[in-house]
């Protein structure tokens, strides 16, 4: 990205001046001079086109991770309100609904589970289905499935996946309002009726993580942290549904944005205002691809307890927290002093309310919300604390963001090569795909130390620890 065209507002805040003639809201950019300068100049010209939809309040944002993707640059975050003729666009919650990081605490620490490394290695990669299409023991019927759209991880632990403290570690509490089953297509669900339980594939991961560094004491501590303690973080989505979901919605909202006489800057921010038919009915799926997401997630993290059961009989694996990042949440936030009901896009961001925030459980409430910006196999993922300061919506950055395609990635990497290069740096991969390796090397994404440290010196949220991977199950 070439910085020239940029105005800087603060060392980690830049802005897009506006153009003789352009017509477009405020475009800010979160992140340091190295950072910015990384990105492709597609990212600049894709938030520029988000903040020229209609009803956009604030400014349309990239986090310090950003890329571009479809529609919305990855890493973006807008906010519309749809008393004043705001859009919900498909672009901005992105195909993977409610992609998100659950990360599990235990009460093993690395000299625990050294001796017995490789062997839980080989057995999460045994009972965690992962890889395209793959699936699960679990196979639901319609009338089942319907019921996770509408329950979420409420439903999962009903099932007997986990327990009801859980629920209080997992935004929403596990269950987003507003979900309707009927809105989500017949192609959409039998894609997942056999996935659920299941991690998917390309950057999808569980990784066993050893608490390597600690940046602040007290939310640490209030975070049940501490140096040498394992850690396991889950990555995945809503998988074939939310996918579909996307897909199918992507041509409806189009036909929307033109019926209500809305200019699309780019065909890939297909929207519909939020009141109107369309946009109710898009909500309507989404809430259910969130819920999915949330119960997918809730039954990776009680196949996990139960296979470290099997290797560490007095093993106990807390849930962190859970935190998506592909959503369009309906948030109060205040504007020029007055609450507002907003509808905040997050693609590849992820939701970070500071201290005090009445949707925080009471544990957490006095450091704020925990955030995991994950890494990438071999580079390591930080876990925050959000800033009642936050300037984005209480939004922050998901993970390291990449710097290569996935195309430049595996001409340049051999996954069999990469895999033995971790296992002499202590870090064992399991994987179905060597391509998949080789597409997310870590050499393939920004540096996750600048991407934390940046997410930090701008007030979005500050770094609490420093996860090290041991162990990484990839599709």
């Amino acid at each position: 990205m070439n910085l020239q065209r940029l105005r800087q507002i603060q060392p980690y805040l830049w802005t897009l001046p506006l153009q003789p003639g352009e017509k477009r809201g405020e475009v800010l950019l979160y992140g340091s001079a190295p950072l910015l300068e990384s990105m492709d100049d597609k990212v600049l010209e894709q938030i520029a086109h988000v903040a020229a939809l209609p009803g956009l309040v604030g400014a349309a944002m990239t986090m310090p991770d950003a890329h571009w993707g479809y529609g919305f640059p990855i890493g973006g975050v807008a906010a519309f309100d749809a008393e004043r003729g705001g859009v919900i666009s498909a672009g901005g919650v992105g195909f993977d609904i409610s992609c998100g990081i659950r990360s599990l605490r235990s009460n093993m620490r690395l000299q625990d589970v050294t001796p017995k490394l490789a062997t839980l290695a080989d057995r999460l990669f045994q009972t965690i289905p992962a890889g395209v299409g793959e699936e699960g023991a679990l196979k639901l019927d319609p009338k089942q499935l319907d019921q996770v759209l509408l329950g979420g991880a409420h439903w999962a632990v009903q099932q007997g996946y986990g327990n009801e403290a859980d629920l209080d570690y997992i935004e929403e509490r596990g269950c987003v309002a507003g979900a309707i089953p009927a809105n989500v297509s017949e192609l959409a669900k039998k894609r997942q009726r056999g996935e659920m339980g299941t991690l998917g594939s390309g950057n999808h991961y569980l990784e066993v993580q050893v608490v390597d560094r600690i940046f602040d004491e007290a939310a640490a501590q209030a975070y049940g942290l501490q140096e040498g303690q394992i850690v396991i973080s889950i990555h995945c989505g809503s998988r074939g549904l939310g996918h579909q979901i996307g897909t199918d919605y992507l041509v409806m909202l189009a036909k929307a944005a033109s019926r209500c006489g809305i200019h699309l800057p780019d065909r890939e921010l297909a929207c519909a205002p939020i009141n109107s038919p369309e946009g109710q009915q898009y909500l309507g799926a989404m809430h259910a691809a969130i819920n999915c997401a949330l119960a997918n997630r809730q039954i990776l993290t009680h196949l996990t307890r139960e296979t470290f059961r099997e290797i560490f009989p007095a093993s106990k694996l807390e849930t962190l927290f859970d935190v998506s990042h592909n959503t369009c949440k309906q948030e109060h936030h205040v504007i020029d002093g007055q609450s507002r009901l907003l509808y905040v896009h997050r693609k590849g961001a992820t939701r970070a309310f500071g201290p005090e925030h009445a949707m925080l459980p009471k544990r957490y409430r006095a450091v704020g919300q925990p955030v995991i910006i994950g890494g990438s196999m071999g580079t390591g993922s930080y876990v925050l604390a959000g800033n009642s300061g936050n300037s984005a919506f209480a939004s922050a950055s998901h993970g390291a963001g990449r710097a290569l395609s996935r195309r430049q990635a595996s001409a340049r990497w051999q996954g069999k090569q990469l895999i033995g290069e971790l296992a002499q740096q202590g870090i064992l991969i399991r994987t179905r795909s060597m391509r998949g390796v080789a597409e997310e090397a870590p050499g393939a994404y920004k540096d996750v130390d600048s991407v934390a440290e940046a997410t930090e010196q701008a007030g979005l949220a500050r770094r609490v620890a420093f996860l090290r991977p041991k162990v990484c199950v990839k599709g």
